[in-house]
């Protein structure tokens, strides 16, 4: 249903956030199936899964992995990390988009100051914190979402420090009636991602549906052949493979080279076809319907 990314500074309130999130989107009337995704739900640590670039970068191959396998229309997914790479805010708006669903960015705008408090108070009650030298980093290279960016919208901005975060904050309410609310031809303030031809996945097909579209179609072109050679040259009449299929209607000789142009062209539309409509027929006689259909057309528009 829908694809969440909660970004922030390290400690500026974003597990809270996505705690308090996940609780009002189970307490709304449409109660959707709700996932965490984090670094703990995956059993890396804070210091570890931030040491360097290297490690760093596969923990962002981790949570991406998680997330595209996650993904579905029927829950919502948050993912609770850092998210301050602008250019993986983009690989995570792609992931939603490739799966047709809605997609929003929570943004936890909490003052430098108050993370470092932060995580100091966590180090003080004996909780897991951020090394000096590897929170100083991330204060660093944190890229801010911004609203105009299309993987950063819509965008819906959390003050933790000045505000707090509760179930009822207005920005969670707010974010819970975008990713809960009902979509139709009316609505306009929802937007569900839809996918491209780059970023859909072709629809699986019985393993045998291009075997029976090959064999079948070339069947058709060895009786079109045997049919004209019998001719020697003289008019063409109508050939019918069966009282089950339709007749080929070609009033002209067709030349084998001819014949494999249009074969190999309506093979390749057929593949292009089952992307956003049907899949290919599995079964010999529904290609042969199909493909004498497109001859008689193409040959007859010639």
């Amino acid at each position: 249903m829908a694809l969440v990314v909660i970004c922030g500074q390290p400690c500026s309130g974003k597990s809270t956030a996505a705690i308090c999130l996940a609780e009002a989107l189970q307490d709304a009337e449409a109660k959707p199936t709700v996932r965490i995704i984090d670094e703990s739900s995956l059993h890396l640590g804070r210091n570890q899964s931030y040491f360097d670039m290297v490690v760093e970068k596969n923990l962002r191959g981790v949570l991406r992995s998680e997330v595209d396998r996650s993904l579905s229309k029927d829950n919502i997914i948050i993912v609770d990390s850092l998210n301050n790479i602008k250019g993986y805010r983009y690989e995570l708006w792609c992931l939603a988009r490739a799966a047709g669903i809605r997609y929003c960015v929570l943004f936890c705008d909490t003052e430098e100051n108050g993370c470092r408090e932060w995580n100091n108070k966590r180090g003080e009650m004996g909780e897991s914190t951020y090394d000096t030298r590897i929170f100083e980093d991330l204060i660093r290279r944190f890229e801010k979402p911004d609203r105009r960016n299309r993987w950063d919208s819509p965008l819906f901005e959390l003050f933790p420090s000045r505000d707090g975060i509760k179930q009822s904050s207005p920005v969670i309410e707010e974010a819970v009636s975008y990713l809960t609310k009902k979509v139709d031809s009316k609505t306009r303030d929802v937007r569900v991602l839809q996918p491209t031809i780059a970023t859909q996945s072709a629809r699986k097909t019985e393993a045998n549906s291009l075997y029976e579209m090959d064999r079948a179609t070339q069947e058709v072109i060895n009786a079109i052949v045997e049919a004209q050679s019998c001719l020697f040259g003289g008019p063409m009449n109508k050939i019918s493979l069966g009282d089950h299929l339709p007749t080929i209607d070609i009033q002209r000789s067709v030349g084998l080279p001819e014949l494999r142009s249009l074969r190999r062209t309506f093979i390749k539309l057929a593949g292009q076809y089952s992307l956003s409509g049907p899949p290919p027929p599995t079964d010999a006689d529904s290609a042969k319907r199909m493909f004498i259909d497109y001859l008689n057309r193409e040959i007859a528009a010639a």
